[in-house]
């Protein structure tokens, strides 16, 4: 009966302070639905979209408001007016990252995009640097994205135009990408240890997007002593991070600090000029987080973006067919597209801008944090308070894209067909937080797409209006859902 009676006391003690904590702050806050005790707002939003249940706040609240997932406060922009006076004019007050419980647990929020303070200004500024001087946003790195192009149609050949699933294939082409860069080689696409990372790279990404990692999320004190998916997660961690470690290993037996040879070569020298130093951020654990981090935002999302990309093209034959008809007229079919060629091509451009505005791939961006005491709107933000800011309410914004439900790549083209700029298009954010690799990413999208439409005709196993394009999960990122399909050769 005594320890009854103590769980009762200690849970009505809990009970108390999550009220006291809730309402001291709610007069500074924006407003917002009223949390209850412990669970905070989590019962007012759907977990399996939560994109969907933010737009229907604003509608009630406003463009800024607060909701509380779990115990803390969140606030939450909406619109493009509030997302870029958070992101830009308050880029400093703002570019903080949330704790994000996944990655504080399994690389103690280091590297490139969990980072804060001096530890996230010298990561990203030296992998800026570095990556800028292993041809990002040169012709270089252009040749070596062309070059996988063509290794990619090679591997789509091999299927002889019978039915596969594209998601290991369309992985493959992307990783190797920043695998040249970070590792100076590609893998062979058959390479049982490249396919057992992109698998571990997928099947996180899955697991990440489910509601169960949300719960997670919200309450990882208690769901990190429960049996679930979320431990898979860290297993995938720990695997990749033994394997980047080998890595690391074999290049300081063989490193040459006046011939550095790609991204880890670049970080082991400057950790040994830095080995004095002893507040230095170039530590072993840094750089595995952040090449871990290049690993997953420069393969994951190309990869989800272009699987997605060729479901939407399967669903409307119609756009695909004009896409292929100015790939012929421009470029042919004996040479290799290049980024010159987008110029001419605003058809083409304005299809890949539309598969990312209509696919809203991570719909309410990497969570920031406020760096310190904040003014915003006539809202006091303190120092700390979660900042999550609506791309899903630019993408989809109905008056700059009439129809936002709909996919057409009229969005971005203006009455003479010539290809038209939106100020609204952010799906790799903006700020002092907007994602390091953009460049790349849209070279990418662009050569990749247009290389397999120059090659091959795509061939559903089902007729286009029984496709089914819906994501499979709405949570941190939009999971298209699984297909086959045939490449058939042109």
């Amino acid at each position: 009966m005594d320890a009854v009676v103590v769980l009762v006391l200690g849970l009505s003690c809990l009970f108390l302070l999550s009220l006291w904590r809730q309402g001291s702050g709610r007069g500074r806050l924006p407003p917002g639905p009223t949390p209850l005790p412990i669970v905070g707002n989590i019962l007012q939003i759907d977990v399996k979209d939560i994109s969907k249940s933010l737009t229907n706040l604003s509608k009630v609240y406003g463009p800024v408001f607060t909701v509380h997932l779990g115990m803390k406060p969140t606030v939450v922009v909406h619109g493009y007016k509030a997302v870029k006076e958070a992101l830009e004019d308050f880029g400093d007050e703002f570019s903080g990252r949330s704790i994000f419980p996944v990655m504080e647990r399994s690389n103690k929020s280091c590297g490139i995009v969990f980072s804060n303070g001096k530890k996230w200004k010298e990561m990203r500024r030296f992998s800026l640097t570095t990556l800028r001087n292993f041809g990002m946003g040169k012709r270089s790195i252009e040749e070596r994205v062309q070059e996988e192009a063509c290794c990619l149609v090679e591997e789509l050949r091999r299927t002889n135009g019978s039915p596969c699933d594209p998601t290991f294939i369309l992985g493959c082409a992307p990783c190797n990408v920043i695998c040249s860069i970070v590792f100076q080689h590609r893998f062979d696409y058959k390479d049982q240890i490249f396919l057992n990372l992109m698998e571990k790279f997928n099947e996180n990404f899955r697991i990440l997007n489910s509601s169960w990692m949300q719960i997670y999320s919200a309450f990882p004190r208690i769901m990190k002593h429960l049996p679930g998916s979320h431990n898979n997660v860290f297993k995938n961690f720990d695997d990749i991070r033994s394997y980047i470690l080998e890595k690391i290993k074999e290049h300081q037996e063989t490193l040459d600090i006046n011939n550095p040879r790609d991204f880890i070569d670049c970080f082991l020298i400057k950790m040994e000029q830095e080995k004095y130093n002893q507040m230095s951020e170039f530590v072993i654990e840094s750089l595995v987080a952040s090449v871990n981090d290049l690993f997953v935002a420069g393969t994951e999302t190309t990869s989800t973006t272009l699987r997605y990309g060729l479901l939407l093209l399967l669903k409307h034959p119609e756009i695909t067919a004009k896409v292929q008809e100015e790939i012929e007229s421009v470029i042919g079919r004996h040479r290799s597209p290049c980024m010159q060629d987008r110029s001419r091509m605003p058809y083409t451009d304005a299809t890949v801008h539309e598969i990312q505005r209509y696919i809203d791939l991570i719909p309410n961006n990497v969570p920031h944090a406020a760096t310190c005491d904040i003014r915003f709107r006539d809202y006091h933000i303190p120092k700390g308070t979660n900042l999550i800011t609506s791309l899903t309410s630019l993408l989809h914004d109905s008056k700059e894209f009439p129809n936002p439900e709909k996919f057409d790549p009229g969005h971005f083209l203006d009455e003479s067909g010539n290809f038209k700029k939106s100020d609204f298009f952010l799906p790799f954010s903006t700020g002092k937080r907007a994602c390091v690799g953009e460049g790349l990413a849209r070279m990418e999208l662009f050569l990749f797409l247009t290389t397999i439409l120059q090659n091959f005709k795509l061939k559903s196993l089902f007729d286009p209006k029984d496709i089914n394009t819906d994501p499979i999960v709405s949570a941190f990122g939009h999971v298209p859902p699984l297909y086959q399909l045939s490449f058939i050769p042109l």
